[in-house]
């Protein structure tokens, strides 16, 4: 009897062990790397951001063919250069010792700015507190996630939508619940985010004007958002980084081009709502990385200790240029903005010229995501069939989600000389491979 109990001992010490070997054994080949120990399952799915994949493809034909000239539609740089009173701001900085640690949460002059700049663009009343800076936008994306969302809860996302969503539900171990777009791509399939916002949602993220389609969300659409997340008590991301590139149809609409309609206006939203902004697009400084996430006090203070053990700071001289992008002249972005329409027009008409490819209008930011009909190919598989074949980078629509299938995503930033030269070469190359459709 006691030799049995013995047994039993050992067996029950013993099957923890081969659990954890067992699961161990499952990690997928990806993770392993010989007899190294395995990752973990939070970033078995991760996938690098299709963009920074295809500039990985571009240098390759470059260093294959030192003659190639890809033309460059695949990621969202903007076609300008940073204004020139930002950057004296930054070499003042720098000239006058601004290189140390700068506050975890954002230097006091930055928040104070990025607080009343929200505050006049949304009309809604935000303070210093309120705001948590970062090295751009995406830890305003990821750390809000780690911040609220545990095991278990569900994120609702647009799909196609920014990869950085379902990596950021990845990471947080919350489950992804992507919902699609309308065929437009200017908002959710509005039966299908009611079929799936639930008492286990614990975040809807919204995106408008929104990338990959560069649809802006009709008011009523936000309205609906905003009653979900009232009713089930949940929080909503709202990503506005394209804020301010938006195209107004009208002269009227236009008249002060810093008026942003927010989801945080919405009644009884202010408290519920994560919104996320930045420097990159609105003021051309992608390269600066510098971005923010205004949201009520409590969540603040915990983005603020994830800030501390994850990034640290962002650098002081970095801010300053901030605060001047923020506080000094905007003509710059109306300017940057009604040059990007008259690439946006050329473009769409373009595509929408050739035959076999349809692109809605896009009313804000600065990609066109048109479909196309051509039979037996996916998306990736055209979108690599156009870099190799006519020197034009794009991006497959799938890289923003399931739901993208049958698509390609072309950023329109570039000089319009380049534009007209990649329409020519897209067309030409679409003639040659589907001859039955010219």
């Amino acid at each position: 009897m006691a030799v049995a109990r013995a047994a039993t001992r050992a067996r029950a010490r013993a099957t923890p062990r081969r659990d954890a070997r067992a699961r161990r054994a499952t990690t997928t080949a990806a993770t392993r790397d010989g007899d190294a120990p395995t990752t973990s399952r939070r970033v078995a799915t991760l996938r690098n951001e299709g963009a920074y994949a295809t500039l990985e493809k571009v240098a390759a034909i470059e260093r294959r063919d030192a003659t190639a000239r890809v033309l460059r539609l695949e990621i969202g740089q903007p076609g300008f250069e940073t204004p020139a009173r930002v950057r004296d701001a930054a070499t003042r900085a720098i000239e006058g010792g601004e290189t140390r640690y700068a506050a975890p949460s954002g230097a006091p002059r930055l928040r104070e700015a990025i607080a009343a700049y929200v505050t006049r663009t949304r009309g809604v009343t935000y303070d210093a507190d309120d705001v948590v800076v970062g090295p751009g936008a995406k830890p305003g994306l990821f750390l809000p996630t780690l911040a609220v969302c545990d095991a278990g809860d569900e994120v609702v996302y647009p799909d196609p939508g920014f990869p950085t969503y379902a990596a950021m539900c990845a990471c947080a171990g919350a489950t992804p619940r992507p919902v699609p777009l309308r065929s437009d791509g200017a908002s959710f399939d509005m039966a299908a985010l009611e079929a799936s916002v639930n008492e286990r949602t614990k975040m809807i993220v919204i995106n408008s004007p929104g990338n990959p389609t560069g649809g802006v969300m009709p008011r009523e659409d936000v309205a609906t958002v905003a009653r979900l997340a009232k009713k089930f008590n949940c929080w909503v991301m709202s990503d506005e980084i394209y804020s301010r590139l938006i195209y107004h149809d009208d002269e009227a609409a236009g008249e002060n081009d810093e008026k942003i309609f927010s989801i945080c206006a919405l009644d009884g939203m202010k408290e519920r709502t994560i919104l996320v902004d930045g420097f990159s697009k609105t003021y051309c400084m992608t390269g600066w990385r510098l971005g923010w996430v205004a949201c009520p006090k409590h969540l603040a203070e915990k983005i603020k200790l994830l800030t501390v053990h994850s990034v640290g700071c962002v650098a002081a001289f970095t801010q300053i240029a901030g605060v001047e992008a923020l506080t000094g002249p905007q003509d710059s972005v109306k300017a940057m903005r009604d040059e990007y329409r008259v690439r946006r027009d050329f473009v769409v008409d373009a595509l929408n010229d050739i035959p076999g490819i349809s692109c809605p209008v896009p009313q804000g930011a600065f990609y066109a995501f048109p479909s196309f009909d051509f039979p037996d190919v996916t998306a990736q598989e055209l979108a690599d069939y156009l870099l190799e074949d006519a020197r034009v980078a794009l991006l497959p629509g799938t890289d923003f989600g399931a739901a993208g299938e049958r698509h390609l995503r072309l950023s329109y930033v570039g000089e319009l000389s380049d534009l007209r030269e990649a329409m020519a070469r897209i067309k030409a190359s679409l003639a040659k491979r589907f001859p039955d459709f010219v």
